[in-house]
């Protein structure tokens, strides 16, 4: 959209009707004495700041009174609506927020803390709150109306953007932000009680000794958060290949190729799947796969990819227990357009995967490992699960808070054996299971 489209097409107004007037004023008023033709050639944080500059000097001449605070709310509306996003822009640049959801012109939620909230704020119309949509969408060359009334996207900024409109929508436009995840480390997750030392422990050694390992949760559960950090454990001299929908992985190492997939472009043309890169990375000599998260029939070829040399490979899938994420990749892994039997999928997955993360996000909106599975089946022998660590809840005290504590068990005579070989300890709380008996409490056959 061209620079004087935004500023005559402005974004949605909240507030009282003189300060709505005063925005469409002075929005009018910096029309006049800019040169769009300058500004377009400048980058987006000079053209923001030089329209401030701009519209201050305007107020300093023409008035209204204002207070320092009235006049900084005014200066940032106009522009704000001008080249970005009216009433999404503060929230956007608010760190203590992970998610926008708009529910219509008349409704604003946001997540704070994994807790929902309504704000006092709306968009005056769905016309509105569709310039909104169409100037995201726009920016990464997609549409969206009644035939392509939904759509994925992402902010230059990295939010992930989703649009669903009406027919679909009975209840107007809804736009919801995944606001790009912080980068957190392990040891900050201690301190958020996600886990403790003994697991940090314990996935250190399981990712350096090249276990495959699947980070498991619903939405919101902190998959991509939990698969980062985790990707940190890898050491610096081997070569990542990352594979995400929206590129939000952070690794520090040295040699780090980084693919993302592209969306069809208006045309209908263009597009590149998760499945092509994941083939592709096959070609590029990886040391190590990490896929951002497999919902299709590109987890075959990731399942084949680890049990065929790419050994140390992660990758999150959505599921509601352990048991449900092996259910869930061999569902995923039949969707390819390869024929192949589920006999033959149980197989491969039994092969591939070695280690299970759960994450769960509580009532209280607090995200935790709640468990940790081996498998330890074999061939196309049935599912085989053993349980090494779990979080045993409470129920939800007068402060609203959920508390627990984590469970250790010993682990399974073969991972203790490979850790060992691999030069990797075994935490004190974990130990060796040495007979069947110690296994079979917390073994689940799926």
């Amino acid at each position: 959209m061209s620079l004087r489209a935004r500023i005559n097409n402005p974004e949605p107004t909240t507030g009282h009707t003189e300060e709505s007037r005063l925005v469409g004023v002075y929005r009018a008023k910096l029309l006049e004495e800019i040169d769009l033709a300058e500004m377009s050639a400048l980058a987006a944080a000079e053209r923001r700041a030089r329209l401030e500059r701009v519209l201050g000097h305007i107020i300093s001449r023409e008035g209204p009174v204002l207070s320092t605070v009235e006049r900084s709310q005014l200066i940032r509306r106009v522009v704000d609506e001008a080249l970005g996003l009216g009433i999404l822009e503060p929230l956007l640049e608010d760190a203590s927020i992970s998610e926008i959801m708009v529910n219509g012109p008349d409704q604003v939620f946001v997540e704070r803390s994994g807790r929902l909230e309504l704000l006092p704020m709306r968009f005056s119309s769905n016309e509105q709150l569709m310039q909104t949509i169409e100037r995201i969408v726009s920016t990464v060359n997609r549409r969206v109306d009644e035939a392509n009334p939904m759509v994925d996207a992402r902010l230059p900024s990295g939010e992930r953007v989703n649009v669903i409109i009406p027919p679909l929508s009975l209840t107007g436009p809804i736009l919801t932000i995944r606001r790009f995840p912080r980068a957190f480390t392990l040891q900050e997750m201690i301190g958020l009680g996600s886990l403790d030392e003994q697991i940090l422990m314990l996935l250190a050694g399981l990712v350096r000794a090249k276990f495959n390992v699947i980070v498991s949760g619903a939405t919101g559960t902190g998959k991509t958060t939990l698969l980062n950090a985790l990707s940190g454990l890898i050491p610096g001299g081997e070569r990542i290949v990352t594979i995400e929908d929206s590129a939000e992985l952070q690794l520090q190492q040295s040699h780090v190729i980084t693919l993302e997939s592209r969306p069809s472009n208006v045309e209908g043309k263009g597009q590149v799947t998760i499945r092509d890169l994941v083939r592709n990375s096959l070609r590029m000599r990886p040391d190590r796969i990490i896929v951002g998260e497999v919902r299709g029939g590109e987890t075959l070829d990731m399942l084949q990819a680890m049990s065929t040399g790419h050994d140390g490979s992660l990758a999150t899938v959505h599921a509601n227990s352990a048991e449900d994420a092996l259910m869930r990749l061999q569902t995923l892994s039949s969707m390819s357009e390869v024929e192949i039997p589920f006999v033959a999928i149980h197989d491969q997955i039994n092969s591939a995967v070695d280690v299970i993360v759960q994450l769960t996000r509580h009532a209280d909106g607090a995200r935790k490992i709640t468990e940790i599975a081996i498998v330890d089946s074999y061939g196309r022998e049935d599912y085989r699960i053993v349980t090494v660590c779990r979080f045993d809840a409470r129920p939800m005290t007068a402060d609203g808070h959920i508390h627990g504590k984590f469970v250790y068990f010993p682990l399974p005579r073969r991972i203790a054996d490979r850790l060992y070989m691999a030069g990797e300890s075994i935490p004190p709380a974990f130990g060796v299971a040495h007979t069947k008996e110690q296994l079979a409490s917390r073994t689940t056959t799926a």
